[in-house]
């Protein structure tokens, strides 16, 4: 598995997630060229779990997920 150095991501929360501390909580980070990190933001941000998935892999998903919701 190969290492990814999140010091320079910038977290966004997802536009699907509550500002009510609800279940639904998805932040995924930019910055880094052909990755997406991706973390549960209820869980403390600096020692939780992320995935980090390919760009291309990112964008089908959210091309697929768009279709539909």
């Amino acid at each position: 598995m190969r290492e990814c150095d999140l010091s320079n991501a910038h977290w966004h929360k997802s536009t699907h997630s509550g500002g009510d501390g609800g279940e639904d909580c998805v932040e995924v980070a930019s910055g880094l060229p052909g990755v997406v990190p991706v973390r549960d933001s209820k869980l403390d941000a600096t020692a939780g779990p992320v995935i980090v998935v390919g760009s291309a892999a990112w964008t089908a998903f959210i091309r697929t997920v768009g279709a539909t919701v």
